[in-house]
């Protein structure tokens, strides 16, 4: 990263990150460990080129407890969380609810060990816009608030019976071990995607109406992260010794055999 760090001050001084409190190492400080979180999908060159720069330096400052910034951020993007919100659940008082709930968990109603407010913000890293994100958050917390009342598809029940320990196969287990590590690489928006689409049972047409995108686009994003997922997972295969034959039928194995707990990996992290 040191090779970056004359990239990182140059990009403090477009930024407004001086006005919202953050000192010349504590913005490179940030942009690095953002980074090192988004490279396995790009260079960083092209990362830095594409970054929103000062939706990242916003969502950062709110999630520091800068006023000013909580005062931009309000003016900015609280109606629009709320009429997302409308957007997506059918009912006023269950949308009002769900923006209520997720403006609280951006604003953090918890603390670390140290005294210092734990805001959702926090996990917004600067590769789409602050406002889409903040339709995607809404979209995933819908899904995982009424996840109960919806029906999931065969398999999961299934996974939840499934084998544990020395009653698993060797093979399973390692099968078992690199899907749940390629799953647990994958992004909170690919997480939702899943999860809605294969768990819940969502079509593309409304997956593509919460996110305010067309159906078309939800497809194509699906495939693409299937496809990442299978390489991901052949790769973690072959390190492990398997070669690249056997690990393509391991892949076609019925996924009611495997140690895998998919429920958990494609849930959305929240907090207590």
């Amino acid at each position: 990263m040191q090779t970056f760090l004359d990239t990182f001050e140059r990009l403090y001084g477009r930024s407004e990150a001086n006005r919202f409190g953050f000192t010349v190492p504590e913005f490179c400080e940030m942009l690095a460990a953002v980074m090192c979180q988004s490279l396995s999908d790009q260079a960083a060159e092209e990362f830095l080129r594409n970054l929103r720069l000062d939706d990242l330096v916003l969502a950062r400052a709110c999630a520091r407890g800068n006023e000013e910034a909580w005062a931009v951020f309000v003016a900015t993007y609280r109606e629009k969380l709320y009429r997302a919100a409308r957007a997506i659940a059918p009912v006023e008082s269950v949308a009002c609810e769900l923006a209520d709930s997720v403006y609280a968990d951006l604003f953090g109603t918890r603390v670390d060990k140290d005294g210092r407010r734990i805001s959702k913000l926090e996990s917004y890293l600067g590769r789409g816009s602050l406002e889409g994100w903040l339709r995607m958050v809404l979209a995933q917390e819908y899904v995982n608030r009424f996840r109960a009342e919806r029906r999931f598809v065969g398999f999961v029940e299934a996974i939840d019976c499934r084998p544990h320990g020395e009653d698993a196969a060797p093979e399973n287990a390692r099968l078992a071990s690199a899907t749940d590590a390629a799953l647990a690489a994958l992004s909170s928006e690919e997480r939702f995607l899943l999860a809605a689409y294969y768990l819940d049972g969502r079509t593309l047409a409304e997956m593509g109406r919460m996110l305010c995108v067309h159906e078309s686009t939800i497809s194509r994003r699906l495939e693409k992260i299937i496809a990442a997922l299978r390489k991901k997972i052949l790769r973690k295969l072959c390190e492990a010794g398997i070669g690249r034959r056997d690990a393509e039928e391991m892949l076609d194995a019925d996924v009611r055999d495997l140690n895998i707990d998919i429920r958990d990996r494609l849930t959305q992290e929240r907090q207590a």
